[in-house]
């Protein structure tokens, strides 16, 4: 890095990286809402830090590791992007992970979901800011093997997400004394799941749990109900709905389900006054990993002024040391593994009549201390834990 160059960086604008997907199967949670929610924090932190304007940038990864990483690679080396935030989809999650730790920059993933960012792939760079796999694993598979509902077929997205959903809770299913008979791989983005759905169908099993997320989890219920393969022996499992979701289906097919969510706009005053701030520019209330966005870009932004600096190792520190607190997260720590331990809500869809109308659609339940939510250390297989 030439002289101009070295001072340019020091001087100035301090860039954010949201790197997410726009245009395919999991823009309805990310898309530009993410960049919304990354803008607001940048708003409400003031707009500058150690007297540089921040700015923000934004780009598509098409859901494909390949450009995730190239973009990435261009945005450290020749932008001077010092974090990039939600990563979207698992896969190119890992792969930017360790392009951040080779250049020396921050990832936060809080798009991207596969409890692997946190075990075989953590960095000393990198966090995760909201939901996982383990994390959606937990929710109601146990219930509902102990309830009888324990003969269980996997429809799977055929990449990095899908493999860790099913895998967690494959584990949970087993060790509750349930029985895996079978499952099936689909691309992202399919549209037509009839195949799938019938293949389900004849395996006999009483649950058809879809390890899948956004469009591919979406089109699977709909088709499901559509072709009414869900019936009272052979129900759906859908472990990572999300709040589009719901919105997507719809109350009465997704009704009483039970779910674990990292956040919900309606869950106290706070999060209610952001949900307004945030309908008001995207005409919707934010999804979980739009608010984590928000929340993930805050607590950056105020390590580097407590640092006085934007030097990795400094704000890397400056994070781990201090909890997080904002308008969704209280006290919560950051694990070595990079894993935020931040409380989770347990919800229940509520039916159509307990609605009061469009996007209130969960009715809260017991909050789950973080360091119970997600995966123990003593499980995982995170090199950065065994020190």
């Amino acid at each position: 890095m030439g002289l101009a160059t070295t001072a340019q960086a020091a001087d100035g604008p301090v860039r954010i990286g949201v790197l997410t997907d726009m245009s395919s199967a999991l823009a309805d949670t990310q898309g530009m809402g993410s960049v919304e929610g990354a803008r607001m924090a940048i708003e409400d932190f003031g707009g500058t830090v150690l007297d540089r304007k921040i700015e923000l940038v934004h780009a598509d990864h098409q859901n494909k590791a390949d450009i995730g990483a190239a973009t990435a690679s261009k945005w450290f080396d020749n932008d001077n992007v010092r974090l990039i935030v939600d990563l979207g989809n698992s896969a190119v999650g890992l792969a930017v992970q360790r392009i951040a730790k080779e250049k020396d920059r921050i990832t936060i993933a809080t798009g991207a979901a596969t409890s692997e960012l946190t075990g075989k792939g953590c960095t000393t760079n990198s966090f995760h800011w909201g939901y996982d796999t383990y994390q959606f694993s937990r929710a109601a598979p146990a219930h509902m093997v102990k309830s009888g509902l324990d003969t269980w077929f996997f429809i799977t997205a055929d990449y990095a997400f899908g493999y860790a959903l099913e895998n967690d809770t494959r584990a949970v299913v087993e060790a509750n004394g349930g029985k895996v008979v079978g499952s099936i791989r689909h691309p992202i983005n399919t549209l037509d799941f009839s195949s799938y759905l019938l293949q389900a169908q004849a395996s006999g099993a009483k649950v058809i749990a879809v390890a899948s997320a956004v469009s591919d989890l979406q089109n699977v219920l709909k088709q499901g109900q559509e072709f009414q393969i869900f019936t009272a022996k052979q129900v759906p499992a859908a472990m990572a709905l999300l709040l589009v979701d719901v919105h997507s289906v719809g109350l009465k097919a997704t009704q009483g389900t039970t779910i674990s969510t990292v956040f919900y706009w309606d869950q106290d005053e706070a999060t209610r006054g952001f949900a307004e701030r945030f309908k008001k520019r995207t005409g919707r209330p934010p999804s979980e990993a739009q608010a984590m966005n928000y929340s993930g870009v805050l607590h950056y932004l105020k390590a580097v002024k407590a640092a006085g600096t934007t030097d990795t190792d400094a704000v890397l520190k400056q994070m781990k040391d201090t909890p997080v607190n904002d308008l969704m997260t209280k006290d919560a720590k950051l694990r070595v593994d990079g894993r935020l331990l931040r409380d989770v809500r347990m919800a229940k869809v509520k039916t159509p009549e307990q609605s009061k109308g469009p996007w209130d659609y969960f009715e809260i339940g017991e909050i789950v201390p973080g360091d119970q939510a997600f995966r123990p250390a003593g499980e995982s297989a995170c090199p950065l834990l065994k020190k």
